[in-house]
């Protein structure tokens, strides 16, 4: 598939560009018009995509600058350990899975700290851990984008953390999933029961998507069935379901929402083809689909666009995303075949 070589090319090669024009500083979004990218200091919950798309341009390079660059962001994510916030999984999993994969020791051993701190967080009462207070808002609430990264980094823990992470994917798929229309929030009362959270609303484009990864990674294969059998769920995954959703009902597209789930849809697959080979080459006609679709459409010098990073608040509704690059990035490697579709 020349198209996804070169795309994958485009991409790493904007990489490059922007690790140069940033600094010390992280990426967060990009302008559509300039490509000038909005920083932050410490990384935000998006460190480790970028940390990640940096190591996968090192083993495509196979360049000693380039795993040099990779092996020092990577080094910076280390404060998140402590943070009391469920997305570590999101910063330490991603920033850290290519590294361990190249056989980088540092990176090794900041992912075993980070899926300890990740095992001693867990909640047993509420039966997670938590979203966490770093971001704001209150701490004890159940979030999709809580589960990818996390649930891996606590399965390394043992027979305690595959309990652990067993126990929060059961508990957020019956959260989420136990409406018509997925719900991607969810407020611990102090009675023990849940209460809805209005922030991220329903029709969020990324509820499907960062469940779908979590499930994914995970290879339960009830949580699967359970996963795909929703209706919201099945339809995004159709072959005639438009490739970019809107990040939410009536709203600009989210291209993020769409990488993220093409990635889903290949590791999906990968689990099914032993077992539901129909099933299995439905989710990777669907992902190869997609990650066409966002290639032919938004793919602009290496740069997505398209994202939408909060509609909300009016935040970067049609730009280039660090976690879409990434994602677009890891599904072109996966189809690839550069990368094995676990390795991250």
């Amino acid at each position: 598939m020349r198209w996804a070589e070169r795309a994958l090319a485009e991409i790493l090669v904007r990489a490059g560009d922007t690790e140069a024009e940033v600094g010390g500083r992280w990426p967060l979004h990009a302008d559509p018009g300039s490509g000038r990218w909005t920083t932050t200091a410490r990384g935000s919950w998006t460190g480790g995509f970028w940390a990640g798309l940096l190591w996968l341009r090192a083993i495509v390079s196979g360049d000693r600058a380039d795993r040099a660059a990779a092996t020092g962001r990577t080094a910076l994510l280390a404060p998140w350990i402590e943070a009391d916030t469920a997305t570590r999984g999101l910063i330490l999993w991603y920033g850290t899975a290519f590294g361990v994969a190249g056989g980088d020791a540092e990176a090794a051993v900041l992912r075993d700290r980070a899926a300890r701190a990740c095992l001693d967080a867990y909640d047993p009462g509420l039966g997670l851990v938590p979203w966490g207070a770093v971001f704001g808002g209150p701490r004890e609430v159940a979030r999709v984008d809580g589960l990818p990264g996390l649930l891996r980094l606590l399965c390394l823990r043992g027979a305690g953390g595959i309990t652990a992470a067993g126990d929060q994917l059961g508990l957020q798929l019956g959260l989420t999933l136990g409406e018509r229309e997925p719900h991607p929030a969810w407020r611990a009362r102090p009675d023990g029961t849940w209460a809805r959270h209005p922030d991220p609303a329903p029709g969020w484009s990324r509820t499907t998507a960062w469940l779908s990864l979590a499930v994914a990674d995970t290879g339960d294969e009830a949580a699967r069935r359970e996963l795909l059998a929703h209706p919201r769920v099945a339809a995004r995954f159709a072959a005639t379901s438009p490739a970019v959703p809107p990040a939410r009902p009536g709203g600009p597209p989210d291209t993020s929402a769409a990488a993220i789930e093409a990635v889903a849809a290949l590791k999906l697959a990968a689990r099914a083809v032993a077992t539901c080979p129909r099933t299995a080459a439905r989710l990777r006609g669907r992902a190869v689909a997609v990650l066409r679709e966002l290639v032919t459409a938004h793919l602009r010098d290496g740069r997505l666009l398209d994202g939408c990073h909060d509609v909300e608040h009016g935040v970067a509704t049609r730009h280039e995303l660090v976690w879409g690059d990434f994602f677009l990035a890891v599904g072109l490697a996966i189809l690839t075949e550069v990368i094995d579709p676990f390795t991250c």
